[in-house]
């Protein structure tokens, strides 16, 4: 385990691929950063609720890959690997944002559809508490609803060797693991039907490990991406600009959980966000309708509607 100890290294080129979202919409246009997957006879791109995404960089002509997150349903998210020309076995490490079933349920079919192109002892990043069970109130209902939990047992039968981090961590070269997420920001709370077991008893989820990746692009500044967002978009940006010591924001990409947020908790996000001035704003997943609307009506030049299977591309 690489943990950073030094100058965050700059990638020359960075690449993340959205192997699964929420939406998918094959007519959106291209901006500058994005190249969407066409359908052509045969051939079209799943979306589901859930989220996964394939990360390559480019350091110094080194090339290192890896996937994060694995979407809910694997069969769709291989449909979309495979449309996307894409190679899990060129992957050098494999991460997880947190433990929630639409983030990790796609893992082991994934994993087992091209073990013969894994090499084993390959790293299975993960942090604090995501083998643990987990549940959710649902509205209306005081008996909580179990919602999955991965088993480190399953990885390692796959030969992938766990390793759980707490600190900042680079898993390829200029790809870093956030580390546990500092909370500051007094508005950004994990709802409280968000539920995990501990010990026998169920208790609210703060999800303490949740992990969310940064990367240095040269001559432009961090690209921060999220899974969820559990511990608030904006604690993550600080987290990363913290970290890395680089205070300028070229992306922030991922699911950032303001969906069915209140209305004064998504206008202070999105207030807080565009003071930071990112050059692009891209969300995903589980950040709502609403939310996506607030961040396109505040900035209409920065804020990308990602769409399923596309590709964006960040280079010096």
């Amino acid at each position: 385990m690489a943990q950073v100890t030094g100058k965050i290294i700059e990638v020359d080129k960075l690449t993340i691929w959205v192997l699964t979202d929420n939406y998918f919409d094959t007519l959106r246009p291209d901006s500058g950063i994005t190249r969407r997957y066409r359908v052509g006879p045969g051939k079209s791109i799943h979306a589901e609720h859930g989220l996964a995404y394939f990360l390559e960089t480019v350091v110094g002509g080194e090339t290192g890959a890896c996937l994060f997150d694995y979407g809910l349903d694997p069969i769709g998210v291989l449909n979309n690997i495979a449309v996307l020309g894409l190679d899990v076995g060129r992957a050098r490490a494999f991460t997880l944002s947190h433990g929630h079933f639409d983030h990790f349920q796609g893992a082991l079919g994934i994993l087992r559809n091209n073990r013969d192109r894994i090499a084993p002892g390959t790293p299975f990043y993960v942090g604090a508490e995501f083998f643990n069970p987990r549940y959710s109130l649902r509205p209306g209902s005081d008996q909580p609803h179990f919602i999955g939990q991965l088993k480190r047992e399953e990885l390692e039968a796959l030969g992938l060797r766990v390793v759980e981090v707490d600190e900042p961590t680079e898993v390829i070269p200029g790809g870093y693991l956030s580390g546990n997420i500092e909370r500051s920001t007094p508005y950004e709370k994990v709802p409280p039907y968000l539920l995990i077991e501990r010990g026998g008893n169920l208790e609210p989820d703060d999800f303490r490990g949740e992990q969310a990746f940064f990367f240095h692009v040269k001559g432009k500044g961090l690209v921060v991406l999220s899974g969820c967002a559990h511990a608030g978009i904006v604690n993550t940006v600080k987290q990363a600009r913290k970290v890395s010591g680089i205070q300028k924001i070229h992306a922030v990409l991922g699911g950032l959980h303001l969906i069915n947020a209140k209305p004064e908790i998504i206008g202070q996000t999105v207030a807080d966000i565009k003071a930071l001035r990112p050059d692009y704003i891209v969300p995903t997943h589980c950040t709502g309708f609403e939310a996506i609307v607030a961040f396109r009506q505040a900035m209409p030049n920065e804020c990308i509607i990602n769409t399923a299977g596309t590709q964006y591309t960040f280079a010096a």
